[in-house]
């Protein structure tokens, strides 16, 4: 499957019926080595974003780790489908074992990448990107 597939299964901003297969979805993205281009692996982050389930951080923290081109091609913010506190508060009641790693790297973007931050505008330039409704 590729970004174009999946946006025409499930939209940019997904019902929550299908967060489950969407999860599947980018658990096997992460896994697979052998991908090159990264824009389906960040177009399911996004979906996951959209969503925003707080557990999900963990999974988009994983994808955003797979690699060096990943770590830079998957923006923070999508971490924070459920909002910046509400995500950090998640990870300090976590017993994740890479929750605390996720935490510190949040931290530290804080008062750059999080001023003023606002999903629904993130939601809007994502959908624009995408020619998404």
């Amino acid at each position: 499957m590729n970004e174009e597939e999946v946006l025409e299964l499930y939209g940019l901003d997904p019902d929550t019926k299908h967060r489950e297969r969407i999860r599947e979805l980018l658990q096997q993205e992460i896994e697979n080595q052998e991908a090159e281009d990264h824009e389906y692996l960040k177009t399911l982050c996004i979906m996951l974003f959209c969503i925003g389930n707080v557990e999900d951080t963990g999974l988009i923290w994983q994808a955003k780790r797979k690699n060096q081109d990943t770590g830079t091609y998957v923006d923070v913010q999508l971490l924070c489908g459920a909002g910046y506190e509400k995500t950090v508060t998640y990870l300090e009641q976590s017993h994740e074992d890479l929750a605390g790693e996720q935490l510190n790297y949040l931290r530290q973007c804080e008062s750059y990448d999080f001023i003023n931050f606002s999903k629904e505008e993130w939601v809007s330039n994502y959908k624009q990107y995408y020619e998404q409704p």
